[in-house]
């Protein structure tokens, strides 16, 4: 009875300070969020390269964007399994040294004089393929490092905060890089961001166990498939995984569509762009702050549907702006604002499901599939904004998919993910 209080007290307290004392998931939150931050100089950098510097069509543009996400739609679930069958940290550190060197070498031949489109094309693919990677590797690691469950939307809250404030920051640093040095020597500050993140890595002590290998009748197709019945046997990944395909699509378009909308029409220069994404991402930002208090206070169902429905309304905002030319700015960022702190909220929730309902040995291949639709939707959203900006002009493109994107708030309202009332038990979800 002696030792009972004590104990007591000692749990508590370390309950209260939660993932403060894991220094391993703390140094790779530390390099992870100065690579998002990077990430999202790329992001605008990249297609103002193209726009700026080879004055490339709408089309080419939506392409570009295409094909910085196409590799998530071939090549995750392939990656998924193969990640489930090897330690996850070499596999994240190569992916970050190939993205380092990649967008190291657009300024370099920038500088030589012999960027055209088709390499920078390229380029962008090559780096999708390395960050599908990474992706399907880091949310599968999360876990090792993290051990205890209960930690689980901590540690969702914290990458959801590096997210947000790499969303606020990143677009507002790319502008000003882009209009001080250009839009490809930007790029360089990505590279530096993945060199921390590899710094990082290399520092964790964390073991990270090798996998059962598979058993000798195990083939890549079965095991594929495993994956996707796990994700769409299971009523709330599967509903997860549709949502965010649709939110997904929505966001890549109306994000590629506002970029040549303003270029274009409004005449809007880099630094005007990267303030108006910066300003409106300081509201992923509150969203991930406050994410657990709500989640705590409220049904988890109810603050999954509103806030996911604020990231489907707001692109309805960019199509009613109007007026001088201050209103119109102040209306795109209430729209970005209102999306991305749906976003953020909603991310803290979506991720902890997925990994609260799924064993460590089926992480690799559930994130697979995720990524394959989630970066899948963003693909074909970049794709569509080109197309659809040809056909019938910015404006009348985003008129079009801010209505498709108020459509999709149906299926959430009709998602079982909406009727929950907290977190299920630890995989008792992934018995579908």
């Amino acid at each position: 009875m002696t030792t009972t209080e004590p104990l007591s007290e000692s749990a508590a307290a370390s309950a209260q300070e939660g993932l403060w004392r894991n220094g391993d998931f703390l140094k790779f939150w530390l390099g992870e969020t100065l690579s998002l931050l990077g990430t999202q100089v790329t992001n605008l950098a990249l297609p103002l390269t193209a726009i700026y510097a080879f004055h490339a069509t709408d089309e080419q543009v939506g392409l570009l964007r295409f094909l910085q996400l196409a590799p998530y739609l071939g090549l995750a679930l392939l990656f998924g399994v193969w990640v489930d069958r090897v330690r996850r940290r070499p596999v994240m550190v190569w992916a970050n040294i190939t993205r380092m060197v990649l967008l190291v070498l657009i300024p370099v031949l920038s500088w030589l004089d012999v960027l055209s489109m088709a390499p920078l094309l390229v380029i962008a693919c090559a780096i999708g393929v390395a960050s599908v990677l990474f992706d399907v590797s880091w949310m599968s690691f999360v876990p090792i490092l993290v051990k205890d469950p209960k930690h689980y939307v901590e540690a969702g809250a914290k990458m959801g905060i590096s997210s947000s404030s790499a969303d606020v920051a990143g677009p507002g640093l790319a502008g000003v890089l882009v209009g001080a040095v250009t839009a490809p020597m930007a790029l360089i500050v990505d590279a530096f961001s993945y060199l921390v993140s590899l710094v990082s890595l290399l520092l964790i002590r964390t073991h990270e166990p090798r996998p059962e290998p598979p058993a000798a009748n195990r083939r890549l197709l079965t095991e594929l498939r495993d994956g996707l019945r796990w994700v769409f046997g299971n009523p709330i990944l599967r509903a997860l995984a549709l949502v965010g395909f649709c939110c997904n699509f929505s966001m890549v378009t109306v994000w590629t569509l506002f970029l040549l909308y303003g270029t274009r029409d409004l005449q809007l220069n880099s630094t005007t762009l990267g303030g108006i994404f910066a300003t409106a991402s300081a509201g992923g930002l509150i969203g991930a702050l406050i994410s657990r208090k709500i989640i705590e206070r409220f049904r988890l169902g109810l603050v999954y549907l509103v806030a996911q429905t604020a990231l489907l309304l707001g692109p309805a905002l960019i199509v009613l702006a109007a007026g001088p030319r201050p209103v119109m700015v102040g209306m795109f960022v209430l729209s970005f604002f209102a999306t991305y702190l749906g976003l953020g909220v909603a991310n803290v929730i979506i991720v902890s499901l997925r990994q609260i309902s799924t064993p460590q040995v089926m992480m690799g291949r559930m994130t697979a599939v995720f990524r394959t639709l989630l970066f899948g939707g963003g693909a074909l959203g970049g794709l569509s904004a080109g197309l659809l900006a040809g056909a019938a002009g910015a404006k009348g493109a985003l008129t079009t998919a801010a209505i498709g994107s108020a459509a999709v708030v149906i299926g959430l309202i009709v998602s079982p993910v909406s009727r929950l009332r907290a977190l299920p038990p630890a995989h008792a979800a992934g018995n579908g």
